[in-house]
């Protein structure tokens, strides 16, 4: 199982929204980083799901339900979306911030590459969230 991360801004779609309607597609991105780990997402795969812009913090989990296909947002066969789940909110948000200040996050995409809408998350760096986080 690998570990991801997906960043929406909470005025586009939070993850209050996210919770209510369950499950959503993951549509929408155009940066070809991002598709590339779009399309290495495996069902079963857990992923952080990030506030951006306001209160920049990892805030819930989800679980990739369905993997990647054509994004049905766009006519070119290019780009792609998931199917994600909402699994749980942290009992703890754990924000930008705390990740900047700790230098074990230094290598961290989230750290390293802010733009990024879909990031890779390394096991060790999953742990020491979901720590931080309280969550066992």
């Amino acid at each position: 199982m690998a570990y991801w991360l997906v960043k929406s801004e909470p005025s586009v779609y939070s993850w209050d929204q996210f919770v209510k309607e369950k499950q959503t597609v993951w549509s929408g991105v155009r940066n070809y980083a991002a598709r590339i780990n779009l399309k290495a997402m495996k069902k079963g795969d857990e992923v952080m799901f990030y506030h951006s812009n306001e209160g920049t913090a990892i805030v819930g989990i989800a679980k990739v339900v369905k993997e990647f296909y054509q994004d049905p947002t766009t006519t070119d066969d290019a780009w792609v979306a998931v199917d994600i789940k909402a699994v749980k909110p942290l009992k703890t948000p754990v924000t930008l911030a705390q990740l900047k200040a700790d230098k074990r996050f230094a290598d961290m995409d989230l750290v390293r590459l802010g733009r990024l809408s879909v990031q890779t998350v390394k096991d060790t760096e999953w742990k020491l969230v979901m720590q931080m986080a309280g969550e066992k």
